[in-house]
């Protein structure tokens, strides 16, 4: 009984030591300083009562045994190892600058800084072991009790002793800052092994020190920083694609400074030289490069203004009657010069049973649509690109089958996943010469989704890509979209009709006048939503009313209201704003406008708000591009030796004349006629003087004419010639006048192949 009852603590701590350790070293841990140093306690103390059972069983039955005194010394070495791993835990928790305990890099100076204090720990343990065992240890037991003492028993206390000095100190310089939480232990041991102690001192059968080491070893298990180790890693997880999306995030605003830049450089370098044109011709030539730039600024701010709405969750799908065989056609038509210009096999599809009307977003199809018709552009160099669009049509549903195929550089494995991912662009090395933002296909794949359908690619590295989207729409019937359409006009005749523009941007008003005055309008413009309401307070009548929305001191939806609650007041207002999101017609008319336009104003668009809001009518009509078999845009004439060679527009497109460019530029064919004739009457002498200037090595006109070149040759639609004059304009203004002498002839080759067919139609028509 006796002896059962000097170990009956031992055995206790041994049973709680096993607990706590189990419920350690199966959880998973952070890896700290703390876990490092709370590991080595719960095996040493482990270690420390198994020794003092043993000590205790031998010294109880055979106190005078050799072996009996070297298992006391054991003892006393393992609890005096507990003592000075405690003592280092201490230290570490006392002097570590950082209070979250950060996981462990071997390479820091934290690190190395506490391995160097661990050597010291580790030599003055080795020391005052090596003391303790070498003093002598007596060993007292009768059967009852046992305990031991002797030097090595007083030297084992005194360097205990000397420990807990330390402790006081490290607490005393540092509690301020660590806070008393983590020294709960310290002070707990202190009560503890002093209550032990004095109890042992008077009853030695009761072995408490180690007991008192256990219980302190438990307690400190509550009061170390050890955070679940899963939730770590999802913070650690969440940290990572945080810093992804950061980092994606600066590259996309990097990226952004430079293609915002591009277009608004231009913009403003090209308005700069209007200003300081000599001639007509190169004016329009330099208006028509900075509706180029414009159009491509405005496109990526309505990306980013998509891919916000999308993210706030504000986008919404705003569904009517479209002429879909009209809205396919057109994307081809749209795209179509740039496939041209970079030499591609450009192949067009529509199936036959494609139904006329349908019903949908047709504005975010064609956007989505244009997306990847406009990728398969940029990135294929060489070879063709396939547009089909085909329809499984099943009583009044139709699956629209939408796919664009290419013989591009296609993509890799492992960047496929990456593709509708916004702010990102793949291969950005091989891709540093292609404009875009990173949002198209991100934009693409949300929009289609949106709507109700999916996308999937099929690709292969260095062959080709293809991209199918499939969408499902109701047909309609083709009376529907007469309701929607309204009245179809291909110009506008304003002469006699009275507008009134309000705008707080001075510049807007001065563009808006310049665009209606084409079309005879009489033009009146005020500045705020106050003067616009003293204008019909005034007894003004005007037919139509251009009213922003985005003013100062009284928007223009406040302006309106105030104007409906005007006695007799029935002037159709248009909502006119730079608001260009998907949904916001929709939006502007619930507020009680009559339509929208958005700035800055498309011609087809205004159009249809003013053909539709004036109840105009025009007979004239275009004709719609339609394909219905599998062919090459631009091989619609028929160019065949058994066929007569047709001599008009179509001639000219199908030879690789930008006949619609030209067109644009000079307003008709009539135009495009008397320009190609004074063109072949010049042309030579041109050239013959370019030559010249060549052999002469004067660089400096050589650059002047050959740019006077190039800016005919893009009215006449010969861009292909126009580039290349460029490259010439460009190398001659840095004096490079071997670039010049090489590339000669390349520039006489593609001027003589647009002569030889100009020259031909010119004869034709003549």
């Amino acid at each position: 009984m006796a002896s059962i009852t000097s170990l009956f603590f031992q055995i206790a701590s041994i049973f709680y030591i096993v607990l706590i350790g189990v419920a350690y070293f199966c959880k998973k841990k952070v890896d700290t300083l703390e876990n490092r140093i709370y590991s080595s306690l719960i095996i040493i103390i482990f270690i420390t009562l198994i020794l003092d059972c043993l000590s205790v069983s031998l010294g109880l039955i055979y106190p005078d045994l050799y072996v009996t005194n070297l298992f006391g010394k054991l003892y006393l070495i393992s609890i005096l190892a507990w003592v000075f791993a405690f003592t280092y835990y201490i230290f570490v928790i006392s002097f570590h600058k950082d209070k979250n305990n950060i996981i462990m890099d071997r390479t820091s100076k934290t690190y190395l800084y506490f391995k160097k204090y661990f050597h010291l720990f580790l030599l003055l343990f080795a020391i005052a072991g090596s003391i303790v065992f070498l003093a002598p240890l007596n060993v007292y037991g009768d059967g009852k009790i046992m305990y031991t003492y002797g030097s090595s028993a007083i030297l084992s206390y005194s360097f205990a002793a000397v420990c807990i000095v330390s402790w006081v100190i490290f607490i005393v310089l540092n509690i301020k800052r660590v806070g008393f939480k983590k020294y709960i232990p310290v002070f707990a041991f202190v009560v503890v092994a002093g209550i032990a102690v004095a109890i042992q001192s008077s009853f030695p059968q009761y072995l408490l020190v180690t007991a008192a080491a256990t219980f302190i070893t438990i307690l400190t298990y509550f009061t170390i920083e050890n955070p679940d180790i899963k939730i770590i890693e999802q913070l650690e997880l969440a940290k990572e694609q945080a810093d992804k999306a950061n980092q994606a995030k600066t590259d996309f605003l990097s990226s952004m400074s430079h293609e915002i830049r591009t277009p608004l450089n231009a913009i403003v370098g090209f308005s700069d030289c209007i200003r300081h044109t000599d001639t007509l011709e190169e004016a329009k030539d330099n208006a028509k490069d900075i509706v180029n730039a414009s159009n491509t600024l405005l496109e990526i701010v309505n990306g980013i203004l998509d891919i916000s709405k999308i993210e706030a969750g504000k986008l919404e799908i705003v569904n009517s009657p479209y002429d879909a065989k009209e809205l396919f056609s057109s994307l081809a038509k749209l795209i179509k010069p740039r496939m041209t210009e970079k030499g591609l096999d450009f192949q067009v599809y529509i199936a036959p049973d494609l139904p006329r009307v349908l019903y949908g977003d047709h504005a975010n199809i064609k956007k989505v649509v244009t997306n990847i018709l406009s990728n398969a552009s940029k990135y294929t160099d060489k070879g063709f690109v396939r547009y089909e669009v085909n329809c499984v049509n099943n009583g009044n549903r139709c699956r629209l089958i939408i796919s664009v195929e290419d013989s591009g550089r296609g993509i890799k494995k492992e960047n496929i996943d990456k593709l509708f991912t916004k702010f990102q662009r793949l291969e950005e090395d091989r891709n540093t010469t292609i404009e875009g933002t990173g949002l198209g296909l991100a934009i693409t794949k949300q929009l289609v989704e949106l709507m109700g359908g999916k996308v999937i690619v099929h690709t292969v590295y260095g062959e080709g890509s293809k991209f199918t989207i499939i969408l499902d729409q109701p047909i309609e019937k083709e009376s529907a979209l007469q309701k929607v359409q309204g009245p179809n006009l291909t110009h506008l005749d304003l002469t006699g009709v009275r507008i009134l523009v309000v705008d707080d941007n001075t510049l807007n008003l001065k563009v808006s006048t310049k665009l209606f005055e084409r079309y005879h309008a009489t033009i009146e413009c005020v500045d705020s939503g106050f003067r616009c309401l003293e204008k019909i307070q005034a007894g003004e009548k005007y037919d139509i009313i251009l009213l922003d929305d985005m003013m100062p001191k009284m928007s223009g939806v406040e302006t309106l209201q105030k104007l409906k609650q005007l006695p007799n007041f029935s002037t159709p207002v248009v909502a006119l704003t730079a608001n260009a999101i998907t949904g916001m017609r929709e939006k502007y008319i619930g507020d009680g406008f009559n339509d929208y336009l958005a700035k800055p104003i498309e011609k087809d668009e205004m159009i249809r708000v003013f053909a539709s809001i004036l109840h105009l009518t025009d007979e004239v009509t275009g004709k719609l591009f339609e394909t219905t078999e599998l062919l090459d845009v631009d091989d619609n004439v028929n160019t065949s030796s058994t066929s007569k060679e047709v001599y008009n527009e179509d001639y000219l497109r199908s030879h690789g004349v930008d006949i619609d460019h030209a067109l644009d530029l000079l307003g008709d064919m009539e135009m495009y006629k008397m320009t190609l004739h004074d063109y072949l009457d010049e042309i030579d002498g041109k050239v013959e003087q370019l030559k010249k200037y060549l052999d002469v090595h004067d660089m400096s006109n050589y650059a002047i004419l050959v740019h006077s070149m190039k800016s005919d040759a893009k009215y006449l639609g010969f861009m292909s010639y126009a580039d290349i004059c460029y490259q010439h304009e460009l190398k001659s203004k840095e004096n490079d006048y071997h670039y010049c002498v090489e590339h000669f002839s390349e520039l006489k080759s593609e001027l003589q192949k647009y002569l030889e067919i100009v020259r031909s139609y010119s004869k034709h028509i003549n």
